[in-house]
C-alpha cells in the first residue's frame, strides 16, 4: 500500500487525498451507526447534481444523512476536502476507452468524448475549485489513460503531459461554457432556438455596419439563424487541436 506518511510520521498528503486513497484511519465508532465516508460523499454528489455545487454545505449534507453537523467532521475535515472526494466520485474511473495498437489520434479522441461526458453528466464538475494537480485515484486513471494514448509517439513524457494538460483544459472549457448556456437559457425561461434568435435580431440594431463589417456580413450569412448541433463545436475544436498536436507528432520523428 502506498504509505502517505514521511519518516517523522507527519504527512505530505493532503487529508482529502489520503481520504480518496483510503489513507486515513476511520473513526471506530461512528457519532450514528451506518454513516460513512461514502455515504457522506454520495449525498453530496447528489445534492451537487440536482441543485449545483453552491448548495453544498456541511449542513445541508448532515440534513440530508439525518445527522448533526459536527458529526460529519470524524470524516471530513472540510468543505474543501469534501469538494475533492466528490470530484473523484462523480468522476469514477475511465472506461475501456481503446484496445492496443490503436493510432494516438483516435485513442485521444475517445479520451476526450468519454472526459466530456463525464462533464455533461455532473455540469457541476466545472464549478470545483482546482486545488492542486491530479492527485486522487480517478484523476490519475484518467492521466493514465492519456499518457497510454500518447506512448506509441516520439513526444518526450513532458511533451506528453502538455498535450494532455491541452487537451484536457479545451474538454473541461468547453464543459464550462455548455453549462453557462444552459443557466443563462434557464433563466430566461425560454426554448434556445428563442434565444438565439433574439440574440441574432439584438446584434443586428447594434452592430452597425459601417463599423463592425465583418459582423454584419457573418449576420447577413444567416448563420446564426439556426443553432449548430450539441456536439459541433466541441468535434471541431478538438479537431484543430489534434491537427496541431499531428503537426508536432510528425516533427519529432
Amino acid at each position: 500500500m502506498v504509505d502517505g506518511r514521511e519518516k517523522g510520521g507527519g504527512s505530505f498528503l493532503p487529508p482529502s487525498i489520503e481520504a480518496a486513497w483510503g489513507l486515513r484511519e476511520r473513526p471506530s465508532k461512528g457519532p450514528k451507526p451506518g454513516l460513512t465516508l461514502d455515504r457522506i460523499v454520495d449525498a453530496a454528489v447528489g445534492v451537487a447534481s440536482a441543485e449545483g455545487l453552491d448548495a453544498v454545505s456541511m449542513g445541508r449534507i448532515a440534513k440530508e444523512l439525518g445527522v448533526s453537523t459536527m458529526s460529519l467532521y470524524r470524516y471530513v475535515g472540510a468543505k474543501s476536502e469534501l469538494y475533492v472526494l466528490m470530484q473523484d466520485a462523480a468522476t469514477g474511473a475511465p472506461p475501456e476507452l481503446f484496445p492496443p495498437g490503436t493510432g494516438w489520434r483516435e485513442a485521444m479522441e475517445r479520451w476526450s468524448w468519454a472526459l466530456r461526458e463525464v462533464y455533461h453528466r455532473h455540469l457541476w464538475l466545472v464549478r470545483v475549485p482546482i486545488s492542486g494537480p491530479p492527485a486522487t485515484p480517478h484523476a490519475v486513471a484518467w492521466w493514465e489513460k492519456a499518457m497510454v494514448a500518447l506512448a506509441d509517439t516520439d513526444l518526450d513524457e513532458g511533451t506528453k503531459i502538455s498535450v494532455t494538460l491541452l487537451v484536457g483544459g479545451f474538454v473541461k472549457s468547453d464543459a464550462m461554457m455548455s453549462a453557462d448556456l444552459a443557466a443563462a437559457i434557464d433563466a430566461s425561461g425560454q426554448e434556445p432556438g428563442v434565444v438565439l434568435a433574439r440574440y441574432s435580431h439584438t446584434l443586428r440594431r447594434l452592430a452597425d455596419p459601417a463599423r463592425f463589417p465583418a459582423v454584419a456580413r457573418m449576420l447577413d450569412s444567416g448563420v446564426l439563424d439556426q443553432a449548430d448541433g450539441p456536439d459541433d463545436e466541441f468535434r471541431f475544436g478538438l479537431a484543430r487541436i489534434l491537427d496541431g498536436v499531428a503537426l508536432l507528432v510528425e516533427g519529432r520523428k
